[in-house]
């Protein structure tokens, strides 16, 4: 396939894979847990939309009355008959944070609530973790994974005009934060820091963050584009004893079709019902957006989660007995529905860790020699595992298989080193 007008190929850089025997892959379509590309192979899929397919792609239950919507009116520009029961059906899930208002991406929902969150303090700068991803428009890239801000490169606390920075599962440097800074609207945080290779909050840390930034006036945003649903069908912050004043949701709400929210304290968020504070978005709220979300919700009420986290957990723990038969220390962090897989033999629990364990040449490795056997991971170091419901036991057998066959060929490759094969592999491809 030619793309010579496509800037870089693709249109999200988290999109470029390597290419496999000189060949680029382009999927052409996508079934349950399987991908196929345009040559027609299938490829068991753990990327799932980057944790937005979590029924598995093309489930009828959602395609059908997404297509009802589309031919109703793919954008009525004024109030539909689908957007209140969409939030209303968001809000049974969200607790105190019981008003919503929808957009079309996880950015523009963090975006959206940072903005509230200025306007109700009337303060200027919001603080997020180091090594976070909270979506891609210019403020809150500061401190993303593999930057100098996020290892805080030259011994001071990144910040700009309007955007902060804190170490993730540091419980001093937040009390440090506040006494630096008085201009806090909110903390923004993640109840796991997926995107720098899932790690786990220390037990306490989230609600120590939630305290000291109450005791100084500011708010908690809790971004839970990635976690929301993940793990139950609701809010893991809230299931963590969080008691945020705003959240962000998206990805599994609408199982690939895109569409995401904010939801918040009533108060909170009262400045846009007033009008003084500014929204938009000619797309937010789409028929389409809305039928996709009142029919994930439905399906993910009767999904078995603890039958998909206890899938998960077996295949980590297989993942790291093949590897360490075939002489290669790896671990896994994270949960069952969601995890990252690291060559060393302790999951980072820190991004300071976690930049030196992180090896690109083994991720790279790991992801090419998966693909050989049908399976396709992010070739990130700082990459993660989804799976979806429809990663049925036959599916997870498919998937032993590739990894089993990914370690011996990983094993064969790189060679024997003490105590762990994958720190023969060089930290740059």
């Amino acid at each position: 396939m030619l793309m010579s007008n496509l800037v870089g190929d693709v249109s999200s850089s988290a999109r470029v894979l390597p290419e496999l025997h000189g060949e680029k892959l382009f999927i052409a379509r996508g079934r349950g847990a399987y991908l196929w590309d345009e040559q027609g192979r299938r490829h068991i899929d753990t990327a799932l939309g980057f944790g937005a397919v979590l029924l598995g792609h093309s489930r009828a239950a959602v395609l059908e009355p997404v297509a009802r919507a589309l031919q109703d009116a793919a954008s009525p520009s004024w109030a539909h008959v689908r957007e209140h029961p969409a939030a209303t059906a968001l809000a049974q899930f969200t607790g105190a944070m019981s008003k919503v208002m929808f957009t079309n991406s996880g950015s523009e929902a963090v975006h959206l609530a940072c903005r509230a969150a200025r306007a109700f303090t009337g303060r200027g700068r919001i603080a997020k973790m180091a090594a976070g991803f909270d979506g891609w428009f210019d403020e809150v890239t500061l401190g993303n994974v593999s930057t100098a801000e996020a290892a805080f490169a030259d011994g001071a606390r990144p910040a700009t005009e309007r955007t902060t920075v804190l170490r993730f599962n540091d419980f001093e440097d937040v009390e440090r934060l506040f006494q630096e800074d008085r201009d806090i609207a909110a903390v923004v945080m993640e109840p796991m820091l997926a995107n720098a290779g899932c790690i786990m909050a220390a037990p306490g840390y989230l609600r120590h963050v939630q305290d000291v930034a109450r005791r100084h006036g500011a708010l908690v945003i809790v971004d839970e584009v990635l976690m929301g649903f993940r793990l139950f069908a609701g809010l893991t912050s809230l299931r963590e004893g969080l008691t945020p004043d705003i959240a962000t949701v998206g990805k599994a709400i609408g199982n690939g079709v895109p569409v995401s929210a904010v939801v918040g304290r009533p108060e909170v968020l009262a400045g846009f019902e007033r009008g003084t504070v500014l929204r938009g978005g000619t797309f937010s709220g789409n028929p389409m957006a809305c039928a996709a979300l009142l029919a994930t919700l439905q399906c993910l009420r009767e999904s078995d989660y603890e039958a998909l986290a206890a899938k998960g957990d077996a295949l980590r723990g297989f993942i790291e007995a093949e590897f360490a038969r075939q002489g290669i220390t790896v671990s896994t962090s994270g949960f069952g529905t969601v995890f990252s897989v690291w060559p060393c033999a302790t999951a980072p629990r820190s991004y300071e860790e976690a930049s030196r364990a992180a090896s690109p040449a083994f991720s790279k490795a790991l992801h090419l020699a998966l693909r050989e056997a049908g399976l396709l991971v992010m070739p990130s170091p700082y990459g993660r595992i989804y799976l979806s419901f429809d990663h049925d036991d036959e599916v997870l057998g498919e998937m032993k298989t590739a990894f089993a066959q990914a370690a011996a060929r990983m094993a064969a490759d790189f060679g024997s080193t003490a105590p762990a094969r994958a720190k023969a592999i060089p930290a740059s491809a």
